[in-house]
């Protein structure tokens, strides 16, 4: 199995581990609870110029650990003072090291949209994801069937929680797009190996219709990678790595702006 494969099965593993704690049909009782959320995600996206995704994240498959001393409440009150359009949050615990409370504790701290960054396989963590105050989740195209991402689509605006659905190569951008998606995020990052690509963003630049938000993700480092993307009509760029290593986040941050 590629490493997204065994992600994949460990997070279906996790789900199966929460229903038994707290069934399908109570989460989803407690999420249609709360009021429907206005898709603040999306509007965060659509302002004018390129908008800034800044990740919480401490360990990657590829990097390991990547910040020892990880405080995500600390990093992500930073990111809002600093001018982060939106924050995104990893809650996959066991390659990330990731954690839904993390989440939980920065959604009710930040006012600036959060997105949940994870492995949806399953309705059951959209839920969880409204419960714990994410604005937006991640729909991973490679991982789901077409009928999957249809439903959880629907479930996301029934919700009101962004999708970002993100693909790899030309034909999940071709299922992206055809499912009705507003957002999608193109990872210039290979999920099966890891490996990184920053021109997938320019390649399927084009197979993406332009009143789709456009999300680069991946591999962004310095305000030269920002103007290339700017220069392909890209919406919005996810970043993470860049920043967790920075020294100084609002002096990164700067340079990447400039």
């Amino acid at each position: 199995m590629t490493i997204l494969d065994e992600i994949a099965a460990y997070t279906r593993e996790r789900v199966s581990a929460a229903q038994e704690k707290i069934s399908l049909d109570k989460v989803r009782e407690l999420a249609s609870s709360i009021a429907r959320g206005n898709f603040e995600f999306e509007t965060a996206l659509r302002k004018p110029g390129i908008s800034f995704i800044l990740e919480c994240k401490k360990a990657s498959p590829s990097k390991g650990v990547i910040v020892e001393n990880f405080e995500p409440l600390a990093i992500a009150k930073d990111y809002e003072r600093i001018g982060a359009d939106a924050v995104s949050v990893l809650t996959e615990p066991r390659w990330f090291l990731g954690s839904d409370e993390y989440l939980r504790e920065i959604a009710n701290a930040i006012k600036i949209p959060v997105l949940r960054k994870d492995f949806t396989v399953d309705e059951y963590m959209l839920y969880e994801a409204k419960i714990l105050g994410a604005k937006a989740v991640l729909l991973i195209v490679s991982i789901l069937s077409e009928r999957q991402l249809d439903s959880y689509m629907r479930i996301c605006d029934e919700l009101g929680l962004s999708a970002l659905i993100e693909v790899h190569d030309e034909e999940e951008a071709k299922i992206a797009a055809g499912s009705g998606a507003r957002i999608i995020g193109v990872n210039n990052r290979n999920l099966k190996d890891f490996s990184v690509d920053t021109q997938n963003s320019a390649k399927l630049r084009e197979k993406i219709p332009s009143e789709i938000l456009f999300v680069s993700e991946s591999g962004v480092k310095d305000s030269g990678d920002i103007r290339k993307l700017i220069d392909i009509g890209a919406d919005a760029v996810l970043i993470g790595e860049t920043m967790m290593r920075a020294a100084d986040r609002q002096a990164a941050f700067s340079m990447l702006r400039s």
